[in-house]
């Protein structure tokens, strides 16, 4: 188990922040990440229809060997996570919770503010989150739909990042929240721009940071960590590999190579040929 790969899914590159930081916190370990590339985003979906594409996704991971799976995709974890931990064989880890644990462990004024994608935000995941921690905390909520967009034709430092968190993050600031969780996986390109706009009494959470650390925690309870020797990562999408390539490269500050396209994702195809 312990040479087996973490396996990793997003609906598109934002993931990748996620990957980033598992890579950074565990260098020994393989990494196998899927980019669902030809659905994205997942945003605008049902909760049946990102559940589908979820179990699609869990489902070839496991075809390639894999020890845990990590859903780098909030709007994947908000709608299916507890499914894919009763259906799947392995550990399963989502974004959502270890977000929710690091937003109530900074908070003093029990005021914390989500940013996220509609879908998510609709779940409302982050709030029973971090309400099933502590009832008292008071949580606002808020869809920020052109961030991601804005990350991906690489404006993040452009004017127009700016102004658009200026309008975003407005009822925060006025609300006085102390914590802001980036409730998307694209908005760490953002975090220069989110802190600037919110001023240094607000504490900013970075769920794949959050993330990684319970990855490794889950790794070495379960004893099956890898320890020795240096990981790679190998990159698996459904569509466009070479705009993956571009703007994956900048989410991760080096170019990314040798990139798979899978070109079905139908999960009764997998297990009728397993």
């Amino acid at each position: 188990m312990k040479t087996l790969s973490i396996g990793m899914f997003d609906s598109g590159v934002g993931g990748l922040t996620v990957l980033k930081e598992v890579r950074n916190l565990l260098p020994a370990e393989h990494i196998i990440y899927l980019g669902d590339t030809a659905r994205v985003p997942y945003g605008n979906r049902s909760p049946h229809t990102v559940t589908k594409y979820a179990l699609e996704s869990a489902l070839f991971l496991l075809t390639k060997g894999i020890k845990i799976l990590v859903i780098a995709c909030n709007t994947s974890a908000a709608l299916s996570l507890n499914i894919l931990k009763k259906k799947l064989p392995i550990p399963v880890l989502g974004v959502i919770d270890p977000g929710a644990k690091e937003a109530v462990t900074h908070t003093k004024k029990k005021k914390i503010g989500i940013i996220g994608t509609k879908a998510t935000i609709r779940s409302m995941a982050y709030e029973r989150a971090i309400r099933r921690l502590d009832p008292a905390i008071e949580v606002s909520s808020r869809p920020c739909p052109l961030f991601v967009p804005i990350v991906e034709e690489g404006l993040e430092h452009d004017e127009v990042a700016y102004l658009m968190a200026e309008k975003y993050l407005k009822e925060f600031k006025d609300s006085h929240i102390d914590v802001l969780v980036m409730g998307c996986t694209h908005y760490p390109i953002l975090e220069d721009v989110i802190r600037k706009t919110m001023g240094d009494d607000v504490s900013i959470v970075h769920t794949g940071k959050e993330t990684a650390k319970e990855v490794k925690k889950t790794l070495e309870r379960e004893g099956i960590i890898s320890e020795t020797g240096r990981g790679h990562s190998e990159y698996f999408v459904t569509d466009s590999p070479e705009s993956f390539e571009e703007i994956g490269s900048r989410f991760l500050g080096e170019r990314i190579t040798h990139i798979k396209f899978v070109k079905n994702l139908d999960y009764k195809d997998f297990l009728l040929s397993s």
